[in-house]
């Protein structure tokens, strides 16, 4: 109510003729979920396993292939030339629990809290549920405490097997601070994780969450050649060692063979520039990586991470009726690609060469990323942007109404 909206006939035939016309979706829309479709698979079904590492404040400008510092990330960069680099990948908020909110449940990121720090949470169309009802285990595996940005309750509500610091033993930790354990020590905690449901049969879907490139920036000695505590481009770079560390030892696994890895940041660092959402403060670096199962190459099509959980089930070739606002990058190019941010209040979309923001009171800017297009088109774009954000908002609306009315 206190953002421009549209009639809900205008939203619905907005969204219909945005994911209507691509050629492996067929709409299967519901009162509350227009953009309700099912999925058909490209080739045949992948069972593999996938381990997705999201990765604090590792933002484009510390990736010397993405135009960043110089030297902070070879591992990285070695992954990035050996797996599916995606250069255009943009998040769509400041803090983590938004990235994780855009990779869980691909959903624009509506004005003010993130959904996981929200009432009634809990059975939501989610990554990990659309893989555990395909059969896959979900685990989310976090550095830190999980009580921290809701995150026990949000994805143990959702179908996630929740782990965090208080499963690794005082001795197995080789350093830790207010945020958690090394990366280093929770990676040997995934590790273990998949290992055990692997010997027990089990496909795993790992959600492995990073903390050691926060502040204070500190992490075990020894590791790289700058000094703990001396700043972010030292976190960066034994955050990136770690990463290094942990494909090493996975190499060693008899699963490895069997797993997609992906690395994925959760956001980056914010700033104002003409708009209250410049672009560039929210590149982010994606690279999916799977010697022998996923070929290497760049992919420069704009994404955002919205769009990471549809690309990921695609690269399994899934078969599954999706409520997620995002597109599958690599095989959904007759959807337009499209770009959401926000800044807690307020919340932006690009498409086509315009970037629309909305404000509180109903206030709307658009601008030309590409020159003057013409009324028309920023007509368009503002209608586009108001009628995802509008049905993302009145989703979570009517989730509250029901668990309201429940509670009678």
């Amino acid at each position: 109510r206190f953002y421009a909206t549209l009639p809900q006939a205008k939203v619905e035939a907005i969204l219909h003729k945005r994911f209507g016309n691509a050629a492996r979706y067929r709409l299967t829309p519901a009162p509350d979920m227009p953009i309700r479709r099912e999925v058909l698979p490209s080739g045949a079904r992948r069972d593999l396993n996938l381990v997705m590492v999201s990765i604090e404040s590792l933002g484009a400008e510390f990736i010397e292939s993405l135009g960043g510092a110089k030297g902070l990330t070879p591992r990285l960069e070695q992954l990035a030339r050996e797996g599916l680099f995606f250069t255009q990948m943009y998040a769509t908020g400041t803090r983590t629990v938004r990235g994780l909110e855009a990779l869980t449940l691909s959903v624009p990121p509506t004005p003010g809290h993130a959904v996981p720090m929200r009432p009634n949470n809990s059975g939501l169309f989610t990554l990990g549920g659309v893989l555990e009802a395909q059969g896959w285990e979900s685990l989310y595996i976090y550095g830190g405490y999980s009580y921290f940005d809701n995150m026990a309750s949000f994805f143990g509500g959702n179908g996630y097997t929740v782990i965090d610091r208080r499963a690794i033993d005082k001795q197995d930790i080789h350093h830790e601070n207010i945020w958690g354990v090394a990366d280093e020590d929770l990676f040997d905690l995934a590790l273990r994780e998949i290992d055990a449901r692997a010997a027990d049969g089990k496909r795993v879907f790992a959600h492995v969450m990073t903390t050691s490139n926060h502040r204070p920036f500190t992490y075990p000695e020894g590791r790289i050649d700058i000094p703990s505590g001396s700043g972010r481009e030292g976190a960066v770079k034994y955050t990136d060692y770690a990463i290094g560390r942990f494909v090493d030892k996975a190499r060693e696994r008899p699963w490895f063979g069997k797993t997609i890895f992906v690395f994925v940041a959760d956001h980056t660092s914010i700033a104002r520039g003409r708009s209250d959402l410049p672009m560039e403060r929210f590149h982010i670096p994606m690279v999916v990586w799977a010697p022998g199962l996923v070929e290497p190459a760049r992919v420069d099509a704009l994404a955002s991470q919205i769009d990471v959980a549809p690309t990921l089930l695609g690269l399994l070739d899934l078969r599954y009726v999706s409520e997620f606002f995002g597109r599958d990058v690599l095989h959904d190019s007759d959807v337009p690609a499209s770009l959401f941010m926000a800044n807690y209040q307020t919340v932006g979309y690009i498409g086509a060469g315009e970037q629309v923001e909305l404000r509180p009171k109903r206030a709307t800017k658009v601008i030309a990323l590409a020159g003057q297009q013409g009324e028309d088109r920023e007509r368009d774009a503002l209608e586009e942007g108001i009628a995802f954000y509008q049905a993302a908002a009145e989703r979570f609306s009517a989730r509250r109404a029901e668990s309201r009315q429940a509670a009678r």
